[in-house]
């Protein structure tokens, strides 16, 4: 095992196991994390492989990631609880009260966590922030609801599920991507709303997760050109003018995939992550393009020094407690009575627009 300081790049792999190429591309100083996509999977037994083989490439081990949040955007299915779009969680509220809304999202969050930290994997990609306008396709029942406040407090019942299940947060999509029409992984989506509009409402739920101990955010691949001219990644305002000044966080910013069409209007994949590191993210995310994370490296020469609070913030979103510990807890019986009732919440409501969970974004 080669002890190697994390770089400020995310990767992928394309299989159930690594090849020599990825072996090499991982071993690489730039490099510090992997998600992992649904192609990625086969069987639990596989995949706790492929997180072993991934992490005892060196030490500190990379950072493993993914997308799983629920409904629509959950990576690996079978062996797994199936998790139900947040957005049944502001059915619940309406229906049952706020208490067993929060009761529910926190016992989510739990079992979304255990299970994959139970797999050896660090952190998932959740929660969605945004509030649900109504014209946003690509968030819709991703979102909790339209509600700050609501988003709000059902976001911080989930964090407080994900932490008991030794996982940290990651709050998407800043400074909120409900408002806007377009797919940022298909276009650059414009929202002309004023930065108060956005204060009052879509930022308030950044700040509350913040304040109480959030560790990672990623932006939004959305121009809000009433406040800036830059897409929200690429944008030292909103990141640390805003995000890190006016709201006061200090974790991790993970870009937006860098190969998303809502990045690639600013150049090349060395122009994409020098612009998102000189705005403020810690980490350039690269999926589904393993040629342009190898010209990336071909390129270009990072320097460390520029990024002094880089490995403390890796550690934030690092796995906490023992893998073992939390495959014993998933043969408890509270934990399956729990997955229980979180799969009761699973409904058709989770298939949107022809597309069937594990497989959109």
């Amino acid at each position: 095992m080669q002890t190697l300081a994390r770089g400020p790049v995310m990767a992928d792999v394309a299989a159930f196991e690594l090849t020599d190429a990825e072996r090499a591309r991982l071993l690489r100083p730039e490099i510090g994390g992997v998600i992992l996509f649904r192609r990625n999977f086969e069987s639990v037994a596989q995949l706790k492989a492929l997180v072993a083989e991934i992490k005892a490439l060196r030490t500190p081990e990379l950072v493993i990631a993914v997308d799983h949040e629920g409904g629509r955007v959950q990576r690996f299915i079978q062996g797994f609880t199936r998790l139900p779009a947040m957005a049944v969680l502001n059915d619940v509220w309406q229906e049952q009260g706020k208490d067993a809304a929060l009761a529910q999202a926190e016992e989510i969050g739990w079992v979304l966590a255990a299970e994959l930290r139970a797999c050896g994997i660090d952190l998932s990609f959740t929660p969605v922030l945004d509030l649900n306008w109504e014209q946003c396709a690509v968030i819709g029942n991703r979102s909790f609801s339209a509600d700050a406040v609501e988003v709000s407090e059902l976001a911080l019942a989930l964090q407080r599920g994900l932490k008991r299940g030794g996982m940290n947060s990651c709050g998407k999509h800043f400074p909120g991507h409900g408002f806007v029409e377009g797919d940022s992984h298909h276009v650059l989506p414009e929202d002309k709303r004023d930065f108060d509009a956005l204060w009052q409402h879509d930022i308030v739920p950044f700040v509350h997760m913040s304040a109480a101990g959030m560790d990672a955010v990623m932006p939004a691949h959305v121009v809000y050109p009433q406040v800036n001219d830059q897409p929200a990644g690429f944008s030292s305002f909103w990141l640390k003018n805003i995000l890190r000044d006016k709201i006061g966080f200090d974790g991790i910013i993970f870009s937006d995939d860098l190969t998303m069409e809502g990045a690639c209007g600013v150049g090349g994949i060395t122009v994409r992550t020098e612009l998102s590191l000189q705005a403020g993210c810690d980490i350039a995310l690269i999926c589904n393009r393993p040629d342009l994370v190898d010209e990336l490296l071909s390129e270009w020469t990072w320097d460390a020094s520029t990024q002094p609070k880089l490995a403390e913030r890796w550690a934030r979103v690092a796995g906490q407690g023992l893998q073992a510990d939390f495959e014993a807890l998933l043969q408890t019986e509270a934990f399956q009575q729990a997955q229980q009732r979180v799969a009761v919440l699973a409904t058709p409501k989770d298939v949107h627009n022809g597309v069937k969970v594990g497989e959109a974004y």
